[in-house]
């Protein structure tokens, strides 16, 4: 069969193992300053899900047994923030190291890790800046 397929696709969640439950809630929540999303009472000990924005949700699982290996050039998840620059001034007063470059386009990327390791990268949103005059 060619051609396209009959329905569309759309991004709904990603979800994650971890490890500990409350250090990746703390960290989505307090650190990175998602939104929660209500979770069952009978799956609170081992979810935690978040709200980024446009139906889309992280949803992360306890039982996490692998080592966590990831980096710039392979698995990681990208998040748009309204500024870079806010971003790094707040990771480096939370502590939280990073990697900062810029892309072959020009675009400045940090990145850095959650409690589980995962990487994250943030980049600016475009649509956010000002169009210059």
């Amino acid at each position: 069969m060619t051609g396209r397929p009959v329905f569309n696709v759309k991004f709904n969640h990603l979800a994650l193992q971890v490890k500990d439950i409350p250090a990746t809630n703390n960290f989505y929540l307090n650190i990175l300053g998602l939104t929660p999303v209500t979770v069952p009472d009978d799956l609170k000990n081992i979810r935690a899900w978040f709200d980024i924005g446009n139906g889309q949700q992280l949803h992360f699982l306890s039982g996490r047994t692998f080592q966590v290996n990831n980096d710039r050039n392979g698995s990681h998840l990208c998040l748009f923030v309204d500024s870079i620059a806010s971003a790094k001034k707040y990771l480096s007063e939370t502590k939280i190291s990073f990697h900062e470059q810029i892309r072959f386009d020009g675009v400045i990327q940090i990145y850095f890790e959650d409690p589980d390791g995962y990487l994250i990268e943030f980049q600016e949103n475009q649509t956010s800046i000002p169009a210059s005059k």
